[in-house]
């Protein structure tokens, strides 16, 4: 019976306060939802105005809404008289230690926000970066999905990628091809320059800006080198080196000069 009266007056005292309390709490939860919904609305407008990357949206869009129902919570917890000061500290130490326990997951997290924010690269693209190269097939939150040539699936950690170099052979139109041809000391030098220079130029994949250039290299221990290197549209870059290696060789045979290959003089003596 003691709880009872000490109930009774507790609520006659305190009920009236209380209950106003939970109304507000209540009326801002309310209205909240309704901002933060309109809110919602008016960023992913924002976003689409501005041409948001496609994968980069999802990921803003729900940080976005996330952040603002966070406030809210925080607000009506307010509202209910909850004193907030104690509340963020424990949400503070918590957050410490997940923080410290996540680290790698956070590092990733950090690196497919930036990933996504200053786009060295894009879906398609094909990049070497993170100790592998491919063919970039989906850029997650905390991690980036390759394909190499060979169709096999690399998951590189976005934390590991952001902080490393990345070669983007996509990045450019145009890529010039680098080639390198030996021929004997014997041969003509001339003629196999005319006859590099003659391929480069009928060839309708080699571009004429930039000029594409024959030039002698270097005189090696067995051979003279050319160097051949034509521009070409990225999509044909692959077609042309594997096409020239054979054409080459063929017209070199057509016209009687030579391809060094190592070779070794052995010397046998007779012991008498």
């Amino acid at each position: 019976m003691e709880y009872i009266e000490q109930l009774k007056l507790f609520l006659a005292t305190q009920g009236t306060e209380i209950g106003l309390a939970i109304i507000k709490g209540v009326l801002v939860l309310v209205i909240g939802l309704q901002v933060v919904r309109f809110l919602s609305r008016g960023f992913n407008k924002f976003l689409e105005k501005r041409d948001t990357d496609a994968s980069l949206t999802p990921f803003l869009r729900s940080l976005f809404h996330n952040l603002l129902l966070v406030l809210l919570i925080l607000s009506v917890l307010a509202t209910l008289g909850i004193q907030m000061t104690s509340f963020v500290a424990i949400i503070g130490a918590a957050g410490l230690a997940v923080g410290l326990a996540l680290q790698g997951t956070l590092q990733n997290f950090a690196g497919g926000v930036i990933i996504l924010t200053i786009k060295p690269f894009k879906v398609g693209d094909y990049i070497e970066g993170g100790g592998h190269s491919g063919t970039i097939k989906e850029i997650q939150i905390f991690n980036t999905i390759l394909a190499t040539p060979d169709n096999v699936q690399i998951v590189i950690p976005n934390g590991k990628l952001s902080n490393d170099s990345i070669k983007n052979y996509s990045a450019n139109d145009n890529r010039r091809v680098d080639l390198v041809f030996g021929i004997g000391y014997g041969d003509d030098i001339k003629k196999a320059k005319e006859i590099l220079e003659n391929m480069v130029k009928n060839d309708e994949r080699v571009l004429s800006e930039p000029e594409p250039t024959v030039t002698v290299a270097s005189l090696g221990d067995s051979s003279v080198n050319f160097n051949v290197r034509p521009w070409v549209n990225r999509a044909d870059y692959w077609s042309l080196y594997w096409d020239f290696q054979e054409r080459v060789k063929l017209e070199f045979d057509k016209n009687g000069i030579s391809i060094p290959f190592p070779q070794r003089d052995v010397h046998i003596y007779n012991e008498k």
